[in-house]
């Protein structure tokens, strides 16, 4: 049976749902061996998270040097376990870290890889959605590891129960790998709302909320859903650059996404348009957006989303 490594994704010190995911597509290849990549001391309590998915094997390999030579550092280490397993696939968040991550191990290992990718077949094949999404592509490395970034979100996963066996490891990182030192970071402010990538239900606004987010927040609450923007509200600075959903922000794909005042050029289409379903509410008829919903609603979101909210609250109760 063939070997899939998926680097471990994990927020703060709990492994993410990604993560799941990474598996859930590396088991429709072949067994899957799940890498840690910790600081000291940090590697056996991250492993012990990853209780979800089908993984066979958990590799963790501790250094203070993932800290404090960041990207440069896990890379060296990735591609060296990835040199002595010889894996058919290498699987990883499609987000900034893991897409650099894989540019560079791809690099060290002189492998193809495939970024972005929104499915994973069991011959390897990546599905991706290119030029704002209006094509799909099925791509394929042809010889060695296929190095490929999954979107998250994107794939349907497999919590089934997660019993590994736990193997520790050493790499060694190289003096190139620490030219660059770390030497500060600073965490992202989180609220109480999911992290806009990995949730399951995201409300956004656009213009058409002109500068008061109040209503759209409001709804997002009621439903449990995290709250994302177009660029022309980022742009005003309206809301956050960090809840920037589109081409040139986030790219989300939940089970439900709810825009609000957004007439869906085609840079917020390119972020948002694997969701499962699309509820879009905008006041113009002919607002692009509409193109692409499930589900419309003509009218003022002022007007829609106060009840809107009020019924799903009760709905609840």
């Amino acid at each position: 049976m063939s070997t899939v490594l998926i680097l471990a994704d994990f927020v703060g010190e709990k492994a993410t749902k990604s993560t799941v995911e990474l598996a859930t597509a590396g088991a429709g290849i072949g067994e899957v061996t799940a890498l840690v990549l910790a600081p000291a001391g940090k590697g056996a309590a991250l492993a012990a998270t990853i209780t979800q998915g089908a993984i066979a094997k958990v590799i963790v390999i501790e250094s203070d040097d993932f800290i404090q030579h960041g990207v440069a550092a896990s890379a060296d280490a990735l591609a060296h376990v990835t040199d002595q397993l010889k894996p058919a696939a290498l699987l990883i968040a499609s987000h900034a870290f893991g897409k650099e991550v894989a540019g560079r191990v791809a690099m060290k290992l002189v492998c193809g890889i495939i970024t972005d990718a929104v499915d994973v077949a069991p011959d390897c094949t990546a599905t991706q959605l290119v030029f704002g999404g209006s094509t799909t592509v099925h791509s394929k490395v042809p010889q060695g590891t296929a190095i490929i970034t999954v979107r998250p979100n994107t794939i349907t996963a497999d919590f089934v129960a997660a019993n590994p066996v736990i193997e520790n490891a050493t790499a060694q990182i190289s003096d190139v790998a620490k030219k660059a030192t770390v030497t500060s970071t600073q965490p992202p402010v989180k609220g109480g709302r999911p992290e806009l990538t990995e949730a399951n239900i995201v409300v956004s606004g656009g213009r058409g909320t002109n500068g008061d987010f109040g209503a759209v927040e409001a709804f997002a609450d009621s439903l449990g859903a995290a709250v994302g923007a177009s660029r022309a509200a980022t742009d005003a600075g309206w809301y956050p650059h960090s809840h920037q959903v589109g081409q040139t922000g986030k790219t989300v794909s939940p089970q439900l996404y709810v825009a609000c005042g957004i007439s869906g050029a085609i840079q917020h289409r390119a972020g948002m348009q694997t969701s499962k379903n699309i509820v879009v509410i905008n006041k113009d008829p002919e607002a692009p957006l509409f193109e692409l919903a499930d589900f419309g609603v003509v009218g003022d979101l002022f007007a829609v989303l106060p009840p809107a909210t009020e019924g799903v609250k009760a709905h609840k109760a």
